[in-house]
Order: structure tokens, then sequence, then C-alpha cells
């Protein structure tokens, strides 16, 4: 299972939780970031420093952003350069 990056992170795209990802799970994209399905290790640092609780795991992704799996997985794959450092947000 992975963790997937949904509707509060667009147009918003905090960095935070990429900083602490330690396997640049994290791809950025024009308007959020996205999460490589299978570059994840499920370790759960991202979510608790993510401060519009945009990251859920797989299987509690609420059923009305289900497409943002589709969504993370095509545009980590698309060759999106990965993130690891603090970037000003898009929101303020």
């Amino acid at each position: 299972m992975t963790y997937i990056v949904a509707e509060p992170c667009v147009n918003c795209r905090y960095t935070d939780c990429a900083l602490v990802c330690p396997v640049d799970a994290f791809h950025l994209d024009d308007d959020m970031l996205v999460i490589h399905p299978e570059t994840c290790i499920d370790c759960d640092a991202c979510v608790p420093e993510c401060p519009v609780e945009a990251i859920f795991v797989e299987d509690k992704l609420p059923s009305e952003w289900s497409h943002f799996t589709k969504i993370n997985a095509d545009r980590a794959l698309s060759g999106l350069p990965t993130i690891n450092v603090r970037l000003d947000p898009l929101c303020q």
C-alpha cells in the first residue's frame, strides 16, 4: 500500500512532507506534490508534516478523492522531478 496526496494539496503545495521522506518518493508538479507509488515505503513520516492534511494511506483515502490515486501514479511516473527541499507554498 502507498500514500496518496489528495485535493487539499492542489494549489497549496507545501513541501514540509517531502523534507522528511527517507526515499524521495515525492514529485513536484505545477500545482501540487504527488507520491510515487513504487518508491513510497509506507513509513508514515510525511503524514504529520502536511499542514493541510492532504496525505492519506491509500485504503483510507476519502471516496470523493479516490481519483487522486491515479493522479499520483500517473504524474509521478511521468518523469516529474523529485522534491526534497523546502519551497514556498502556493497558498499562504
